[in-house]
Formats: structure tokens, C-alpha cells, sequence
């Protein structure tokens, strides 16, 4: 079969005879050349599709890349003002402990606490099992630095929660202590003066018989003053029948004193009155030959003999 093809441009017939080889192939390659054009195009098509998607993968890549770097140096840098600050709270609470260890050691040498309790100089006493290392816990060493900080906090939290303690029960007994030396019935009442009668029987020095004498007496210049052996409540302020103007005072724990024959009065009662305090001025009211304070002890409402008191040494 013979194919006659008539370009449009060219005068000439090209003539194609399809039993001869060449022009078999010549016709083939005609034939398959759009086909083999439409593959190429195709290809190059998705070549540049696939070209331009990797690209914008690539820049996703990058700028997820470049985003958690930025996030692992914040990370970096939120870690470190952490440290930062926790070292500088370990410094602030080492400085702490100090200052309580060294104001809980004087306050216990000053109040002679010689007991192991209250013993500041040495550290708590600590103890436990032995805990195994996780080594994937300490893989990176800011976290291992991190770690260690919260422990050595953990440990100075422990010793100051150690050492509050101490000084509260310290603090306590203190107050005890200056509760039970400011209730204790001891010393003279009277800032100057002298003993010029004593407790029990002696002559009357009014009737000179012998009589019941249920206190002693300082004698002294009228005005003197007059002052509490021991802290107490005012129970009575004013006039008693033999006793003239007389202050009671209520100590506790059963214990109260008089103090009689006195010209003025400083306190009412319902005052509150701390050792040594003045309560009154000396004087000679109601049966008196003189100037002077009749002074009484009474321990559960039984009169106790004074001097046992008046020279009892302190707490």
C-alpha cells in the first residue's frame, strides 16, 4: 500500500510506500511520535509537580526545623533562669539556716539548755536506703544540675522545718520559764526597811500577851515603797478591819500574799501586776505603832511562814 502525503508549503508529493522497510518505519515513527511526545510531556508534568512538592516539603521541613530550635532555646534559656533562681534560693536558705543556727546556739546557751535536744552546732541526723541512679533520669546534664538543686532544697526546707521546731519548743520553754520565775513567791516587800517582827507567837504589842503573829513585818520611813514578790492578779485594794489599807495579790497555783498597813495604794483590784512592781507606799493604818508592812504568804488559803520565801532563792 502506498501512502501519497501532500504538505501544504511544498509543490512536491512525498509518497510512502509501506512495503518497503524504511518507509514502514518512517510510519511507525510518525505514527508513535505524538504518543512518545504526550508520555514526555506527561513525565516532565509530574517531574515538575513532584519537583515543586518536594520544594515545599523541604521548606516545611526547614521552617519546622527552625521552630523547634527557637523552641529548644527558649526551653534552654526558661532552664537556666531556673537554675538560676533556684541557686540563688539554695543561697538565700543556706544563709537562713545559719542565722538560726547561730541565734537557736546563743539563745540556748544563754538560757543554760544543756540538753542534746536543742544542740545547734550539730546537723539533723539523716538516714535511708541507698535509691539506684536512673541513668536515663540523668542523661542530660541540666536536668541531672536541676535535679540536684531540688534536692539540696529539699534537704534545707527539712532543716528549717528541724530547726522552727527547735526554736518553738525553745521559745516555749522560755515562756514557761519566765512564766514560772515571774509567779515565784520569793524576795522582799519592801525596797528598804528591816524585819522587826517575825511569824508565829510573840507578845501583843498592844495587849502584851502572847499572840498568834500570821506574817512578818518590815518597819521602815513612811512612803517607802512597797512592791510584789511575784506576778498576780489584784484581788483586794483597800480597807480590812487590824489590817488598815492592805493589797492581795493572787499568784496561782494556790498561792497569795498581803501586803497591810499601807498609807496609799498604786493598784485596783482586777489589775495585773509583774514582780517587783510597786503596789503601795509603807504606812501605819489600821493597828499599827508605826510605820511598816505587815507582810503574809498563804499557800491554799493556809498561812505559810514569809521568811521561807523572802529569802528562797530564785529559780
Amino acid at each position: 500500500m502506498k501512502l501519497i502525503v501532500l504538505p501544504k508549503r511544498v509543490s512536491r508529493s512525498l509518497t510512502l510506500d509501506t512495503s518497503k522497510p524504511a518507509h514502514q518505519f518512517m510510519l511507525m515513527v510518525f505514527l508513535l511520535l505524538p504518543f512518545i511526545l504526550g508520555i514526555l510531556s506527561f513525565w516532565l508534568y509530574q517531574s515538575t509537580v513532584r519537583q515543586a512538592s518536594e520544594t515545599q516539603l523541604m521548606d516545611q521541613w526547614q521552617q519546622e526545623l527552625a521552630r523547634q530550635a527557637a523552641d529548644v532555646e527558649q526551653t534552654q534559656q526558661r532552664v537556666g533562669d531556673e537554675l538560676s533562681a533556684m541557686t540563688a534560693r539554695v543561697a538565700e536558705l543556706q544563709a537562713r539556716l545559719m542565722r538560726l543556727d547561730a541565734l537557736g546556739e546563743q539563745v540556748a546557751q544563754v538560757a543554760q539548755l544543756d540538753n542534746g535536744e536543742f544542740d545547734f552546732s550539730r546537723r539533723p541526723a539523716l538516714g535511708g536506703p541507698e535509691l539506684v541512679a536512673d541513668t536515663d533520669a540523668v542523661a542530660l546534664s541540666v536536668l541531672d544540675k536541676h535535679s540536684s538543686l531540688q534536692l539540696m532544697l529539699g534537704q534545707l526546707n527539712t532543716h528549717l522545718d528541724n530547726r522552727e521546731q527547735q526554736l518553738a519548743m525553745l521559745d516555749k520553754q522560755l515562756t514557761d520559764r519566765e512564766t514560772r520565775l515571774q509567779t515565784f513567791v520569793a524576795g522582799k516587800p519592801v525596797s528598804k526597811g528591816w524585819m522587826s517582827s517575825s511569824f508565829g507567837r510573840r507578845t501583843d504589842p498592844f495587849s502584851g500577851k502572847q499572840s498568834w503573829h500570821e506574817g512578818v513585818d518590815f518597819a521602815g520611813k513612811a512612803g517607802v515603797d512597797v512592791i510584789a514578790v511575784a506576778s498576780g492578779v489584784v484581788t483586794h485594794s483597800g480597807r480590812k478591819s487590824g489590817y488598815g489599807n492592805i493589797v492581795e495579790l493572787n499568784h496561782g497555783n494556790g498561792y497569795v500574799t498581803r501586803y497591810a498597813h499601807n498609807d496609799t495604794h498604786q493598784v485596783s483590784v482586777g489589775d495585773i501586776v509583774e514582780k517587783g512592781q510597786v503596789i503601795a507606799t509603807m504606812g501605819s493604818s489600821g493597828r499599827s505603832t508605826g510605820p511598816h508592812v505587815h507582810f503574809e504568804v498563804l499557800k491554799n488559803g493556809e498561812p505559810m511562814n514569809p521568811e521561807r520565801y523572802i529569802y528562797r532563792a530564785s529559780l
